[in-house]
């Protein structure tokens, strides 16, 4: 493709959600329009700062003597995804952030979350957005766990989210996440 000011875009939610999760196994869609697994549960609306992807990269450099860099050796990469949930009252998200045991009950009849030092489950998660030209981009994430969490505001000028960062965790085939592209 030529270099072309059509090849930019900027990335919005698929309508119908962007971010579902599932427990880790089910079955993931390998393109743009495949109907998700029942199991997947869809995560609402994202604060307006949107996703953001993060890579991070630890390498180390060999010298020689003399002091030249004669060798770049890649020591560790991490896959990272951060988004912030702001449906707080939906059951979805509190079990996401929570764990699932960790949440009991509904809205209706009363609801409790217990706060502790469990571990959260790995999930997968799946990520529908459109580009430019009702292009469909779908980011599937088979095996990813949160391993950040900021902090919760409860403020009468600001909704109250959960700001959240997942790390992936490679696949059986050493992939942290899958990116399928259909342009309408």
């Amino acid at each position: 493709m030529a270099n072309t000011a059509s090849n930019v875009s900027a990335g919005k939610p698929a309508i119908a959600g962007a971010i579902h999760f599932a427990p880790k196994g089910t079955t993931l869609p390998t393109d743009t329009t495949t109907a998700l697994d029942a199991a997947f549960e869809c995560l609402g609306y994202v604060s307006d700062a949107g996703l953001t992807n993060s890579t991070e990269l630890e390498t180390t450099d060999i010298k020689a003597w003399g002091g030249d860099t004669v060798l770049n050796i890649q020591t560790s990469k991490a896959d990272k995804f951060t988004f912030t949930l702001i449906e707080i009252l939906n059951e979805s998200v509190l079990a996401f952030v929570n764990g699932s045991t960790n949440v009991t009950g509904d809205l209706s009849t009363g609801l409790t979350v217990t706060v502790n030092n469990k571990d959260v489950e790995e999930v997968a998660i799946v990520i529908d957005m459109l580009l430019r030209d009702n292009t469909a981009k779908r980011i599937v994430i088979p095996d990813c766990k949160i391993s950040e969490m900021g902090d919760v505001v409860y403020s009468d000028s600001e909704a109250v989210g959960y700001e959240t960062t997942v790390t992936c965790i490679p696949d059986s085939n050493g992939n942290t996440h899958y990116e399928y592209l259909k342009s309408a």
